[in-house]
């Protein structure tokens, strides 16, 4: 193992404390998305190299697997951990927020699919499932033209939005990774998966509609910030912020979900001040009433009476 990749690992090890702190998803495991986060980074010295530049950026996103509740696992295909715009960032796939959506129970179910030229496509209007028929073992179903999500809401209601092939590289044409493209052809997801990148542009655009959830709301946050949820500490720092404020506003949540605003707000205003000590406090602080939580929360799910 190089002496980058043991400083990156240690890294990522810090930020076990603020994980545990703020995970919204039960069944994330610290260790396990640690080790995946190892081994993506492990795998690509250009990330590894960013990583060391910005290892900050290491911490935030191994920190917001768990605030959204998302994981890194290969196998489900919900999360990576890219290099872009010099930091390390946690993308979510069409996938992730898909499921994100059926776990929070905003739908029951979604599909999203590619319109080809050769394909037979009818939109039965907005609130029914559309018509699409193609034969899948063809070896020329023609040029991509559009596409589309369809989910079934918890009320069995069907939602459908679509998009042209013209409107979704409208936005991809806006995005820094296609701009690096273009300008120095660096390697770019719109090169490499565009079918994928256009369906999770769909999906973003179609949640709009769908009933809201919090941890939904913060995944599309989260994309359309390019990770900016995280702390981080810039070379002008602010006068430092006093911890105590929001200490005692994390002492005061009175659930895991009111902690984790008071966590993504927290972080937010101390990005400002730059000061790594009050942060190391406040995390402390968040950790400390997220384990106090977790256990009143499961007295009250075995079926005892919390005082």
């Amino acid at each position: 193992m190089s002496n980058q990749l043991e400083v990156i690992q240690n890294d990522i090890y810090l930020a076990k404390g603020a994980f545990e702190a703020v995970a919204t998803e039960n069944g994330l495991n610290f260790d396990r998305e640690a080790g995946f986060a190892i081994q993506a980074i492990q795998a690509s010295p250009y990330m590894l190299g960013v990583a060391m530049k910005n290892r900050q950026s290491v911490y935030n996103s191994v920190t917001n697997i768990a605030a959204i509740g998302i994981s890194l696992n290969p196998a489900k295909k919900q999360a990576y951990l890219v290099p872009r715009d010099g930091k390390v960032c946690l993308d979510i796939s069409y996938i992730g927020l898909m499921d994100l959506a059926m776990a929070t129970g905003s739908i029951r179910w979604a599909q999203a699919e590619v319109v080809h030229d050769n394909d037979t496509f009818f939109l039965n209007g907005m609130d029914r499932t559309p018509s699409h028929s193609f034969d899948p073992f063809s070896a020329d179903r023609g040029e991509p033209k559009g596409v589309y999500v369809v989910v079934k809401t918890a009320d069995g209601d069907y939602l459908t939005e679509t998009m042209s092939i013209a409107e979704i590289n409208a936005i991809r044409d806006r995005s820094s990774a296609w701009k690096a493209w273009v300008d120095k052809k660096k390697s770019c997801p719109w090169v490499t998966d565009w079918p994928e990148m256009a369906k999770k542009t769909v999906v973003k655009r179609a949640y709009k509609y769908w009933p809201k959830t919090e941890r939904l709301d913060q995944a599309i946050h989260y994309l359309n910030t390019d990770g900016g949820q995280g702390i981080e500490l810039s070379g002008q720092p602010e006068p430092a912020m006093e911890a105590s404020p929001w200490a005692a506003r994390a002492e005061q949540a009175d659930s895991t979900e009111a902690l984790t605003r008071v966590w993504n707000e927290g972080v937010k205003a101390l990005n400002k001040s730059g000061d790594l000590e009050t942060y190391k406090a406040f995390r402390e602080a968040v950790k400390r009433r997220g384990d106090d939580l977790k256990k009143l929360e499961s007295r009250t799910y075995e079926g005892e009476t919390v005082q």
